[in-house]
């Protein structure tokens, strides 16, 4: 499944790109390391080890909302981005099953309106508070001619601690394992380049094919990205959870590919859940191929977590929505990390 998302650069984004930067990124910073560093760079977060405590470690992440910045910007409806923002980058040290601390965000704007930032600031706030994070403090910059009036960029840096003991493992991962997902609502943070070359704001008040809720375009392009640290500690509760993957930009197969070890891979059967109807709209507008689809979108999954077959169902039946989606084989060396079987019946 190699090669670039055709759809998504048209769209003004190469997934391919982004990888091969990332890479870049680790022959610029292998220099010089500090002595507390845990890990490398290109993870969902970066791990450092609490000064005068080696058993635990400190976790920090920093992400953006992307271009649903442009949609909530001209729809006029602010506070949602920053929930999104927060929820996003709590996802991405649960990975490594941090407990968050502490937030700060970062708003860019071309004309500073004083009540649409403290609309977006507020969503930050409430998220905080959601997961129990503290919002310690941000920038607003105001850059006329760098940013158009109306519009705006949104960014945060989340901290969190961890156990050192408590940090998965994926050499523990083994063939036959199960893999959980938790359902994702909507688009989440990702894919929003293509979704707007393909819906147009002339449809957003339109009602959604297939969508038995009656959901606007515009609504479900702006649906929150979820928290999912709940529904991962309820899973903890009755399963031993070996690695976790949050599904964002890469989709299932960059995202899930990084969490397991090199003599495994992920095998996932398309019929074990449902895709939002939001996707398969933008599937059939782009006629995504099987490799656009499951880089670009995420599908419908936007958690996953690898369990002990055993303890599939239970973990499954702990959290609404969760579903177990695939499992864990031996992987060949020149076989993909991740398998992604869309039309066969799920039997096992």
């Amino acid at each position: 499944m190699n090669g670039s998302n055709d759809a998504y650069v048209r769209a003004g984004v190469d997934v391919s790109a982004g990888n091969a930067t990332v890479a870049r990124y680790r022959d610029v910073v292998a220099g010089w390391r500090h002595p507390d560093q845990v890990g490398s760079i290109g993870g969902f977060s970066g791990l450092f080890r609490l000064p005068g405590d080696d058993g635990r470690l400190l976790v920090g992440s920093t992400d953006g909302v992307g271009t649903k910045l442009l949609i909530a910007a001209q729809a006029r409806r602010y506070d949602g981005v920053g929930r999104d923002l927060v929820n996003h980058c709590v996802n991405d040290i649960l990975v490594v099953n941090a407990k968050p601390l502490f937030f700060l965000d970062y708003l860019a704007v071309g004309k500073l309106d004083p009540d649409v930032a403290a609309e977006i600031v507020g969503g930050v706030q409430r998220a905080c508070a959601a997961n129990e994070c503290a919002l310690i403090g941000g920038e607003t910059a105001e850059m006329p001619g760098l940013y158009a009036p109306e519009h705006f960029d949104l960014a945060g840096t989340i901290v969190g601690i961890v156990d050192a003991a408590a940090v998965p493992d994926s050499s523990r991962v083994v063939p036959g394992d199960a893999i959980v997902g938790l359902p994702a609502v909507g688009l989440h943070t990702n894919g929003y380049s293509l979704a707007r070359a393909l819906i147009g704001e002339a449809e957003w008040n339109q009602r959604l094919p297939d969508d038995a809720d009656g959901t606007t375009y515009l609504d479900a392009l702006l649906a929150e990205h979820p928290s999912y640290e709940r529904d991962v500690r309820a899973i903890q509760g009755v399963a031993d959870v070996k690695a976790m993957a949050h599904i964002t930009g890469g989709g299932l197969l960059d995202n899930v590919a990084r969490t397991l070890p090199q003599d495994c891979k992920g095998v996932f059967e398309q019929a074990r859940w449902q895709v939002p109807p939001i996707m398969a709209e933008l599937v059939s507008r782009g006629d995504l191929n099987h490799e656009e689809r499951y880089r670009t979108l995420n599908m419908g999954i936007g958690f996953t977590l690898v369990v002990p077959l055993a303890a599939a169902e239970k973990a499954r039946n702990a959290v609404a929505g969760a579903a177990i989606v695939g499992w864990i084989e031996n992987r060949k060396p020149d076989e993909p990390a991740v398998v992604i079987h869309p039309l066969r019946t799920a039997t096992r």
